[in-house]
């Protein structure tokens, strides 16, 4: 074990765990499903229970799934995803930063998932346990998170996100 598998046990927890809450907290907390899914349904998520319920589970198995550092570019690929859709459907008109509810947070949580799926989860993790070694780390880690994730987010966008329209007012 070095500093650097404790590194990486680290930002993994960091992110895994962040990312879990929130899909814990779809199911749990506040508007549970119900009202997570009229949300969706007001951002042009349709249909909102479905969408609702697809992200609440997304959030908590890779989130999870990150944490542990099981099949590590399949978890990042789901932040990916996640992080995009909510980067376009809520966050990218309010520019950048986070304090105007930008999309800098989720370019912080899906780009450090891409990153942890490039060198791999490290030796204190399921891949290591299982297989011996960081599984399809490197650029195949890379290309694994990144595509699968883009690809799962604009495929998800086209078939189900119409913008609401605007009233005039």
């Amino acid at each position: 074990m070095t500093p650097y598998d404790v590194g990486l046990l680290f930002l993994r927890l960091v992110l895994g765990l962040t990312l879990a809450a929130h899909g814990y907290n779809k199911f749990f907390g506040g508007g549970r499903i119900p009202g997570t899914a009229r949300w969706f349904e007001s951002i042009g998520m349709k249909p909102g229970r479905l969408h609702a319920t697809v992200a609440a589970i997304t959030e908590l198995s890779a989130g999870l799934g990150l944490a542990a550092g099981l099949f590590t570019p399949i978890p990042a690929a789901g932040f990916v995803s996640l992080m995009f859709v909510a980067a376009w459907t809520v966050h990218w008109s309010n520019g950048f930063f986070i304090v105007k509810e930008g999309w800098e947070y989720n370019l912080v949580l899906a780009g450090s998932a891409v990153s942890v799926a490039t060198v791999g989860p490290g030796r204190l993790s399921l891949d290591w346990l299982i297989f011996g070694k960081n599984w399809f780390d490197g650029w195949a880690g890379l290309v694994l998170s990144f595509g699968l994730g883009l690809a799962g987010a604009v495929g998800q966008l086209l078939i189900f996100y119409r913008p609401p329209v605007k009233q005039a007012g």
